[in-house]
């Protein structure tokens, strides 16, 4: 297995199933720190740069409150507009990123360009670690998403994925990357418009994971194991921020989750997972019943940001 040390997290294509499965151990060993409320020193020496070209609220707070409860150090910015590296000037990333490379020891970046933190990567000294690049990927959080299925059902191989939402989102790229190394199969529901292109199906299928397409979920709900949710209504991740507007339209019922359909159709142990933020495909009615996981997974997305900082940094092997 190769050394997490000085490693960028770009992408998911890049994870054999055994640094999976070692990073989710790193985690398990780091989460009573998160559970206790209580800041160790493991990190007292480091300090993490953040560099946000887009929102975010969960995975941007996920990686800084991870740095904090190792003790650690976090600078940079959460709205590139605010800076020079996004205002008239419009600076590049190899600039940008040869400056920041000398205030921190390791960069988080998301952007609004898919390839902007690969490219980033290429000019910085320190790890790169990919917090979302427009429609590319989102390494981090399927992680964490996985590590969250870990910790529910006690295992990945053998489960169904029911994938509902916009298949061009970064968080489908990543899943369908890391159920390649798992015996799991993943079935997509999407409007046409988002579909997964057949040039992403066909890299896909040379990994020999099948994909499976429906038409709408109360057809296949109740072969879920994992339903695994985003958006239809949401803005384009092509775009450094999209403001909002009145009218954001509604979700067609082929790609809704109601208490009502798990109730009738969905297997009685199946659990939710959504990165959020959510429209109304998953009404707030569904978030008191047995199969909600959403709040429990952005827990562990500090869990496994903080598994990620200490392996990358040296704190852990």
């Amino acid at each position: 297995m190769r050394s997490f040390l000085g490693r960028d997290v770009l992408s998911l294509k890049d994870f054999e199933r055994e640094e999976f499965f070692h990073v989710f151990e790193v985690a398990n060993e780091l989460e009573p720190i998160a559970r206790s409320r209580k800041n160790t020193d493991l990190l007292a020496e480091k300090t993490l740069v953040t560099a946000f070209y887009q929102p975010s609220t969960r995975t941007r707070l996920a990686h800084e409150a991870a740095m904090h409860r190792l003790g650690g150090h976090v600078t940079g910015f959460a709205d590139a507009k605010m800076t020079r590296a996004g205002d008239f000037y419009q600076e590049s990333i190899k600039d940008t990123v040869k400056m920041l490379e000398y205030y921190g020891d390791v960069l988080v970046m998301r952007h609004f360009q898919q390839g902007a933190p690969h490219e980033a990567a290429k000019w910085a000294s320190i790890p790169v670690i990919n917090a979302g690049d427009g429609w590319g990927e989102h390494p981090t959080q399927v992680l964490t998403d996985l590590y969250t299925v870990l910790q529910e059902k006690g295992t990945i191989d053998g489960l169904t994925f029911l994938c509902i939402g916009d298949m061009r989102m970064r968080t489908m790229h990543s899943m369908a990357y890391a159920l390649t190394q798992f015996d799991a199969e993943m079935i997509s529901i999407a409007p046409p418009e988002m579909a997964l292109t057949e040039e992403f199906k066909k890299e896909i299928a040379e990994y020999n994971l099948n994909i499976r397409v429906a038409e709408h979920v109360a057809d296949v709900i109740h072969e879920a194991d994992v339903i695994y949710m985003e958006p239809v209504v949401q803005p384009d991740y092509t775009k450094a921020r999209e403001e909002k507007t009145d009218s954001k339209g509604l979700t067609p019922e082929n790609y809704k989750v109601t208490r009502k359909l798990l109730s009738e159709k969905a297997r009685s142990d199946a659990i939710i997972l959504h990165s959020l933020p959510r429209q109304d495909e998953l009404p707030i009615d569904v978030d008191s019943t047995k199969h909600s996981r959403y709040w429990e997974e952005a827990y562990n997305g500090v869990v496994m940001r903080m598994a990620l900082l200490a392996l990358i940094l040296g704190a852990m092997e």
